[in-house]
């Protein structure tokens, strides 16, 4: 039965993200060669089977629109225009070369059979009560039927059909891009043989050229930076085209999308043309976006620099860097949706990017190849529920939690612990130390236990509100119920594991690994500061911790955004907003100094000058706009104006504001219901919410934010 009031276009589910996600990584090039994935990619299924059960009280004609060729049977009984003109009427429309098919009244079976080699096989059905939705059911004809549970026989298994906003039978799936907006360059200058054109500042998109005359060639070299687009050997990225007759051999596509500020370009013969720009984004309602400001010009220029670069790393799904590598990697992701959180609340772009990532069975290799990626896919699911409240999105992606889990299971070794094999690449962080990653890595170990806490927590909450309509071949509650107890089990054996074997009372610390049965006694930050963030240390462990490691000037730095994430917070966690404030201010502000316009990969203060466009051995190897660069966003919102949700979707919320040095500040965090808006003097704290029940905190004291109260304050008492 309809369910909705609208059709849309369905799919077999995670299909359209894996199709999508193929098109999108592999528009990666290298000095003008393609440059693919370095992991396994999944296609779509090319045969899709889509269901539904009616009971109409009259007859009912319904339009049907497919990407893809179909056959159509009503109760089991195949039909066409040809075979059955009298009994089923079935004839073009002649809107969007549509059919329309007359479904006599009473109860039916609608099964439409869709291939679809290209792209993912695609239904919209529209009628008077029958509305294509993703209450259909969708199989890849491997006969199971797959329900909204998202479980049969334990295998593979998704929700029923996809569907996202492709509402009308002209908005195809298959034809979905981001927006355009024309810009042009700020300046131009002559060097060389050619044209320096500055844009302002980090942009990504698709040239444009305008009002072109005469015959030539066009040799085109992006830069991030001045100085890679005038370098024509070594810069990363290049385009080369024609003006013939005064027209350009060059459609605005998104294939040619780049990243850039400056562009530098030579001309031979008779070419010439007003150069422009399409900019592609991700559009975002700014009416719910997050915001912050404060008495710190700098820190303002901060937010606002994490913030272009939040939204020029959030494209079709959220990637890492513009320029390189413009793939989707879990490590990044997991990032970017907890700033996403607290900046766009863009959930579409979490699911999408989530669904990517993992792909279908069976599972043949870690997430992006990476073993810490896997981990943190699994606690991106809870994340998302815990901001979304979206049960129906854990329901979908636990099956295949299920199977990555027991994939990661099946590598363990007689401890239960997670040890890297030959085809792992265990990554943690770029390091500019030498630190063995073999054996069982500290690091490692946390990020697995987390991966099983998530698992525990997750088939609690289905167990806990099991599916109001299961069929044959879902999971029970008992069956959920099994889970919670083995995988919180395995969680504990591991946890006493860890501390067993990795905490050192000597050195205050977690020490780094086990090789070949020795312990390596290195203290590094990064499970140090994991086991603060993740509750593994107790009080004591963490204040020694932190005066062991943390704040440690013999323990080697972090030069990465990425690990900086982890390590601020971390440090927020401790109380330590102030050090945080001074650290942002100094690492943040330093590419600030450096002239950045988004923040980058990596930021090592004492390079100097093209230093800091070089990496990976390539002299403009370095993304400068890389999204764990905009980390401020997530730190400002969740430990500086400090709003969190504790149940699933803001249902209730804590407001735990710190000033951490600063005179003022003021912002919005968006969530399900609109925005929480925070300002926080020396004196004063205001809190504005659209919903939810919430309670603001200072030191001791605790203030409740009713549902529906416009404004609570709370003076600050010295």
């Amino acid at each position: 039965m309809t369910h909705t009031e609208k059709a849309t276009w369905i799919w077999y589910p995670g299909d359209f993200e894996i199709w999508l996600g193929n098109k999108f990584n592999n528009r990666r090039t290298a000095r003008g060669a393609m440059f693919p994935p370095i992991w396994k990619q999944d296609s779509h299924w090319p045969t899709v089977v889509f269901s539904t059960q009616v009971d109409l009280r009259e007859e009912e004609v319904v339009a049907v629109w497919t990407e893809g060729e179909f056959n159509f049977m009503l109760d089991g009984m195949l039909h066409s225009e040809t075979s059955s003109p009298d009994t089923l009427w079935y004839e073009e429309s002649d809107y969007y070369e549509g059919y329309r098919i007359r479904i006599p009244k009473g109860k039916h079976t609608l099964t439409f059979k869709i291939w679809n080699q290209k792209t993912p096989p695609a239904l919209f059905v529209d009628g008077p009560t029958i509305k294509s939705d993703s209450h259909w059911q969708a199989t890849f004809e491997d006969k199971i039927w797959i329900d909204e549970d998202g479980m049969a026989h334990g295998s593979g298994i998704y929700v029923a059909a996809g569907s996202w906003n492709f509402d009308a039978p002209g908005n195809l799936p298959s034809q979905y891009c981001l927006k355009w907006e024309s810009l042009l360059p700020v300046s131009s200058e002559k060097v060389g043989k050619g044209t320096l054109y500055d844009f302002g500042q980090e942009t990504f998109g698709i040239l444009d050229f305008r009002f072109p005359t005469g015959d030539g060639t066009i040799h085109i070299y992006y830069g991030e930076s001045r100085e890679e687009a005038l370098d024509k050997d070594h810069c990363e990225t290049l385009d080369v085209t024609r003006i013939v007759h005064g027209r350009p051999l060059w459609t605005p596509h998104p294939s040619r999308s780049k990243a850039f500020r400056y562009v530098y370009i030579e001309t031979t013969g008779t070419a010439d043309f007003k150069l422009a720009m399409y900019y592609e984004y991700a559009p975002f309602k700014p009416e719910r976006s997050g915001s912050f400001r404060c008495s710190d010009s700098e820190m303002n220029r901060i937010w606002e620099v994490a913030t272009r670069t939040m939204d020029l790393t959030t494209r079709e799904f959220f990637t890492d860097g513009i320029k390189r590598d413009r793939w989707v990697w879990s490590g990044d992701a997991i990032q970017s949706y907890l700033m996403n959180y607290y900046l766009r609340f863009d959930t579409e772009c979490v699911k999408r990017t989530i669904r990517l990532l993992r792909g279908k069975d069976p599972v043949t290799a870690h997430v992006n190849t990476i073993m810490d990626y896997t981990f943190y896919w699994f606690k991106s699911i809870l994340d998302f529920y815990l901001y979304t409240d979206d049960l129906d999105f854990v329901r979908e992606m636990y099956p295949k939690m299920r199977s990555l889990m027991a994939y990661c299971l099946d590598r363990t070794d007689s401890d239960g612990m997670a040890e890297g094999k030959s085809d792992d690449w265990i990554f943690i962080d770029w390091v500019d130390f030498t630190m063995h990653k073999r054996g069982k890595v500290c690091f490692e170990q946390i990020l697995f236990c987390k991966a099983l806490e998530t698992m525990s927590a997750c088939a609690a909450l289905l167990r806990d509100h099991p599916h109001p309509t299961p069929s044959q071949g879902c999971l029970t509650a008992d069956d959920y119920a099994r889970d919670v107890l083995r995988y919180d089990e395995l969680a504990k054996q591991l946890r006493e594991r860890i501390l067993d074997v990795f905490w050192s009372e000597n050195d205050g610390a977690f020490i780094h690994a086990i090789e070949e049965g020795k312990k390596n006694m290195m203290i590094t930050k990064f499970p140090n500061m994991f086991a603060i963030i993740y509750g593994y240390a107790t009080e004591e462990m963490s204040s020694a911790i932190l005066r062991h490691v943390m704040l440690n000037p013999q323990v080697e730095r972090i030069t990465t955004p990425y690990m900086r994430f982890y390590e601020l917070e971390a440090l927020c966690m401790m109380g330590r907003q102030e050090d945080v404030l001074s650290e942002i201010k100094s690492y943040w502000g330093g590419m600030l100094r450096e002239g950045a316009t988004s923040f980058w990969e990596k930021y090592v203060p004492t390079e100097k000058g093209t230093q800091h466009l070089a990496m990976y051995g390539r002299r403009y190897g370095k993304s400068l706009c890389h999204a764990w660069g905009a980390s401020p966003i997530y730190l400002l919102g969740r430990y500086f104006l400090g709003v969190r949700p504790t149940k699933a979707g803001y249902a209730e919320y804590e407001v735990r504001p710190v000033l951490g040095g600063l005179e003022w500040m003021e912002g919005d965090v968006p969530t399900p219901f609109g925005k929480i808006h925070v300002r926080m003097e020396k004196d004063m704290v205001m809190v504005r919410s659209d919903g939810g029940h919430g309670t603001l905190v200072i030191g001791d004291r605790r203030k409740p934010i009713p549902a529906g109260e416009t404004v609570v304050r709370l003076k600050i008492e010295d």
